[in-house]
């Protein structure tokens, strides 16, 4: 069977994003799973930071009918326009609908959640403004713009499952010309599906104003011939250690690689080089980036 999509599974150190704020309280997302609270990124959140970061979204237009909604036509469509690869409803006129043609799960925390809160002020501010307004500050806090604030925050290992079509890439069925429905050639398949291979390997967040490094600490996957998140049951972190399943060792034995970012992330680190045999987080990206041109024949 021929090997027609792409799937990973990687653990990064990557902070959590966020959900509704009560006052001037922010709170993590979380997912209750196993009898206990996990906090996550969600999977709209890591999938809307790669597509920007790949540079997908540059092409990106939008339009408001109802809703504001990715602009999708007979000119502008996913076949010339990169925005679109991650799928797209349009309901102008007849509702047109393309599925996305990469799947991400949840970025999950291997560890359960423990509330660490930050307390912030914004008092240089407030002084800067009370000193131009000439009152005192203590007297007329309000006045002045003084707020007091807290967010709560977590930056932990986390394990999310990506996995792309790579016979859907650059392809829209919804429009068609008279050669058939609309489709990119080969090599702008292959660059995008590269490209969001940069974006995972090399991927950086921000959160409350502060750059994350959210690059993969551990990475799994390949080619494969089955469309589904392949790893995602098998890979698990659990006190800092790898858990090297016999399910997991089989699994790589499939004709998949492994990469490990080297320096004691996790306590089991030779263990893992022993019954893995990982390559670096680079080598490993460089030699999926070569299957993936091979595939496209470019």
């Amino acid at each position: 069977m021929k090997k027609n999509s792409l799937t990973l599974t990687a653990v990064a150190n990557m902070t959590s994003n966020y959900s509704e704020g009560l006052g001037n309280i922010a709170s993590v997302q979380k997912v209750f799973r196993n009898r206990k609270v996990y906090s996550i990124r969600s999977r709209e959140s890591l999938k809307n930071a790669i597509m920007v970061q790949s540079g997908m979204y540059d092409d990106l237009q939008t339009e408001e009918n109802g809703a504001t909604q990715k602009l999708a036509n007979l000119e502008l469509n996913a076949s010339n326009c990169r925005a679109l690869e991650g799928g797209y409803m349009n309901t102008k006129g007849t509702t047109t609908i393309r599925k996305s043609s990469f799947y991400l799960t949840d970025a999950i925390s291997c560890e359960s959640f423990v509330n660490e809160t930050r307390f912030h002020n914004n008092l240089y501010l407030a002084s800067n403004l009370a000193k131009a307004k000439n009152i005192n500050l203590q007297e007329k806090a309000g006045e002045a713009g003084l707020m007091p604030y807290q967010y709560e925050y977590d930056k932990s290992l986390k394990v999310y499952s990506i996995t792309i079509d790579l016979e859907m890439i650059g392809k829209d069925e919804n429009f068609e010309n008279e050669e058939g429905y609309k489709e990119a050639d080969n090599k702008e398949k292959a660059d995008r599906v590269n490209s969001i291979l940069d974006a995972i390997e090399n991927l950086s967040l921000t959160v409350k104003g502060n750059l994350d490094n959210a690059e993969p600490v551990f990475v799994v996957g390949g080619l494969s011939n089955r469309k589904t998140h392949y790893f995602e049951n098998v890979v698990k972190v659990e006190e800092g250690r790898l858990v090297l399943s016999d399910d997991l060792v089989e699994k790589v034995s499939k004709g998949y690689n492994v990469g490990l970012l080297k320096g004691d992330t996790f306590m089991n680190e030779g263990e893992i080089i022993e019954k893995l045999n990982p390559t670096s987080i680079i080598k490993f990206f460089d030699k999926l980036r070569e299957d993936v041109n091979a595939y496209f024949e470019v």
